[in-house]
């Protein structure tokens, strides 16, 4: 899809409005996010409670480069042991981190854990097409669970895995951790509060140049290409604009670039999401290109960020002016929160539900392109 720009009113920012904007960053350090988690490592650490411990699941190159570090900034859990499928691996991470070595389990050995107190907590950082599988192993062994997105391949997986856990009692969350982001948390606020006016012309693209033979391009493990992998962000921004889950879609699969690579799965999709107050999003993904953002509009002003969903450096500029948020640790939020979760017994913000409302998402999506792009109305719309 076609990259918008911004458009051209209100782009020039008054010393006033330059300060106005300023304040939102106030907002979110005074009592946004950094103001919310601190109040809850208060709250979930008073007392002496021990630190849940976390045990990762899956040490590929999201565990080595994002999680384990995120693992050392945590104020509320604890990095407890791993699940792997190479002893060696579990021993290196064990020395590198500092647990025990009696707390690395190969993939038949995890059921051990169900007996260690060590361990509250399992994060499943697998391919998609195994999410449900170790949710279900994790729930029955009484830890609670952690999945990475997309939640799992399919929404009946969703089902079970939701099941599971409430069986179990134990709770379940989606690695979404945007949702923990300052800018993607101003978004959230501009929707609310209507600082804009109503959020109704939503657009978003992520793709970048993926070209070799993973998992990643294996529909049983990854239930799709790009859509699964990277334009489930773009659905989960639209969604918190628009403060809704969409009750239609439309979508088309485009042209392959590389037939052979992806002869499981798309290269590339687009697809359009409407919402119940008349809101739409323009949204695509792709393995043959590099693009990342996310714009929404409203009828007195717009928020664009670009990139809209890395790691670190997220850029964001309003009708006001840009933003600036200090950096902060995505993942370590995102864990702290669930920690603190279970120690307050609240219900994680990105849990299951919302996993599964995307999934539906998702299925509606491949439903339409598979149907030449027959507009389909989502469950309950």
């Amino acid at each position: 899809m076609k990259d918008p720009t911004p458009p051209a009113h209100e782009t020039a920012q008054s010393r006033r409005t330059f300060v106005r904007n300023m304040t939102l960053g106030a907002a979110f350090l005074g009592s946004g996010a950094a103001g919310s988690l601190a109040a809850e490592v208060d709250e979930a650490t008073k007392g002496g409670e021990r630190r849940p411990g976390v045990v990762l699941m899956g040490l590929g190159l999201y565990a080595r480069g994002e999680l384990g570090p995120g693992l050392t900034k945590t104020k509320v859990c604890r990095f407890a042991g791993v699940i792997t499928g190479s002893h060696d691996k579990g021993v290196a991470w064990s020395r590198q981190y500092g647990f025990p070595e009696k707390n690395i389990w190969s993939y038949d050995t995890m059921h051990e854990i169900a007996g260690n107190p060590d361990v509250d907590i399992v994060y499943a950082a697998t391919p998609n097409g195994l999410h449900a599988e170790h949710a279900v192993m994790a729930a029955q062994a009484g830890k609670h669970v952690i999945v990475e997105k997309p939640m799992a391949n399919t929404a009946a997986e969703c089902d079970a895995m939701i099941a599971a856990c409430r069986k179990a009692n134990v709770k379940l969350s989606v690695g979404y951790r945007l949702q923990f982001d300052p800018y993607h948390i101003e978004l959230d606020r501009l929707a609310r509060d209507k600082d804009f006016g109503a959020l109704d012309k939503l657009s978003g693209e992520h793709s970048w140049a993926f070209r070799e033979r993973a998992w990643r391009i294996e529909k049983k493990l990854s239930g799709g290409g790009s859509l699964m992998d990277v334009g489930i962000y773009v659905i989960q921004a639209a969604c918190r604009a628009a403060m809704a889950q969409p009750v239609a879609v439309t979508a088309r699969e485009l042209p392959k670039t590389n037939p052979e690579l992806f002869n499981e799965v798309e290269e590339a999709i687009e697809w359009t999401m409407e919402f119940p107050d008349g809101a739409t999003c323009r949204a695509s993904s792709s393995y043959a290109r590099n693009s990342n953002f996310f714009m929404a509009e409203g009828a007195k002003g717009w928020i664009r960020l670009d990139p809209a969903y890395a790691y670190r450096g997220i850029n964001v500029t309003t009708s006001r002016g840009p933003l600036s948020y200090p950096e902060i640790p995505q993942q370590s939020l995102q864990m702290d929160n669930f920690a603190s979760c279970i120690l307050t017994g609240r219900e994680s913000p990105v849990g299951g539900r919302m996993g599964r409302d995307h999934m539906v998402v998702i299925d509606a999506v491949y439903k339409s392109a598979a149907e030449g792009g027959r507009r389909v109305e989502l469950p309950g719309a």
